[in-house]
């Protein structure tokens, strides 16, 4: 049974945003994510324990071995352009590149609302993002035998098989469609924010 607290709303958050600069820069974390979203969920199953019989019992069919995962080939110009978006738009990696402990709270809440804002702006302007599920947080629901478990990852007190029954904390997010602006051909993704010098 899972004894831990589950993340506050603003834990998610700090380790959403960490996870997001980390998945850029280290391609070999961004794919144990991926990894982790399409592993289908583990559920231990109880065995019912049953009289010993006289006949031998038949030899297991042999498991196939599972197809291997074929990893595609991903280029980090699309995730360094949102991420040129959201510094010009909302000063995030200026936010996040700031050391905070010298700030007062109220300090941090006003820079984040600017930050929430311009990153709000970004993501209405490039993508289309709807709820996976439809229900209200909170509300209770049915996932049936076959359930797509790419789009609902199951926490709490995994036991048994499905049709599970439980709480919808997070109704997900999915990306319809995507408008990044076309990058010329010589333009160098990876400066996020050019130097700034006033004379």
């Amino acid at each position: 049974m899972n004894t831990q607290a589950q993340p506050s709303f603003a834990s998610r958050i700090s380790i959403a945003i960490g996870a997001f600069f980390r998945a850029l820069s280290d391609a070999d974390y961004a794919a144990r994510l991926r990894d982790i979203d399409r592993a289908p969920v583990s559920v231990p199953v109880s065995v019912p324990v049953t009289a010993p019989v006289s006949a031998p019992a038949p030899a297991p069919a042999p498991v196939p071995a599972p197809a291997p995962i074929v990893l595609r080939e991903t280029t980090p110009d699309a995730a360094l352009q949102l991420l040129t978006l959201l510094q010009r738009e909302a000063r995030l990696i200026d936010f996040t590149q700031e050391n905070l402990a010298a700030y007062s709270d109220a300090d941090i809440g006003a820079a984040a609302r600017v930050v929430h804002e311009g990153c709000n702006k970004v993501l209405r302007e490039h993508f289309s993002i709807e709820p996976v599920r439809s229900e209200s947080e909170g509300s209770r629901i049915v996932l049936e035998a076959g359930f797509d478990a790419a789009t609902v990852r199951l926490t709490g007190n995994v036991v048994g098989s499905a049709p599970f029954r439980g709480a919808l904390s997070h109704r997900g997010w999915r990306a319809t469609s995507v408008r990044l602006p076309k990058l010329a051909e010589a333009h160098d993704a990876s400066i996020l924010a050019p130097a700034e010098v006033e004379l």
